[in-house]
């Protein structure tokens, strides 16, 4: 697992070198600057087809939801790797600065965005940002009911058995690990969600195993 999320300057280099054609007229590497405004940030307005382009070229690939949380959780069994309660100081979540209504009040984590990779405290298995600052693109459809039914052992994600399906891994593949603009209960290791393959915004990132 890459220890931290890929970088505006990382993903950069892969269109360069790629000739990849990212965005076309939207989104620009101006408006990526607004909320990740150097190459050390993470790289954010991409869309499930851009990181699995990114993973393939460096020669990875994007991981699958259960290997995400695993790594995610590094052995801990609670909501947080750190515990059940949230704290301060963890991850960049939407502070006091944040203009959602689901900002959190009490708590300034420096960053009005997003935040340089690895600015915050790495997990027991030394993975840093797996809480907060951008979501991660996973390689799995997003089935709402999966793990009701999945393999215990190393779960690979649903098969695509209908494309129109929203709620049975048709249309969405899953997020996961929260961002600079949710709550905290949207960092938990457990929270999941998803989206459609195209959807670009501001939020989403990703990191790669190999």
């Amino acid at each position: 697992m890459d220890v931290r999320e890929v970088t505006v300057g990382q993903f950069r280099e892969f269109v360069n070198q790629s000739g990849y054609k990212y965005g076309n007229e939207w989104p620009t590497w101006n408006d990526v600057a607004k909320y990740s405004p150097w190459d050390w940030y993470p790289m954010v307005y991409v869309n499930w087809n851009d990181a699995t382009a990114y993973a393939k070229w460096a020669g990875k690939r994007l991981p699958t939801e259960a290997e995400w949380e695993y790594a995610a959780r590094a052995g801990t069994t609670t909501k947080y790797y750190w515990g059940d309660e949230f704290e301060t100081g963890k991850s960049n979540l939407c502070d006091s600065t944040c203009d959602l209504n689901i900002s959190a009040k009490n708590i300034t984590d420096g960053f009005p965005y997003t935040a340089p990779v690895g600015s915050f405290p790495a997990n027991p298995w030394g993975l840093h940002d797996m809480v907060g600052n951008v979501y991660e693109w996973t390689e799995d459809w997003m089935d709402d009911k999966y793990y009701s039914k999945s393999p215990k052992d190393n779960p690979t994600g649903p098969v695509r058995t209908n494309p129109t399906d929203r709620k049975g891994g048709g249309v969405r593949k899953v997020i996961r690990g929260g961002a600079w603009a949710s709550d905290a209960n949207s960092q938990r290791s457990a929270a999941r969600k998803g989206f459609v393959v195209d959807y670009r915004i501001d939020l989403f990132g990703f990191r790669c195993v190999l």
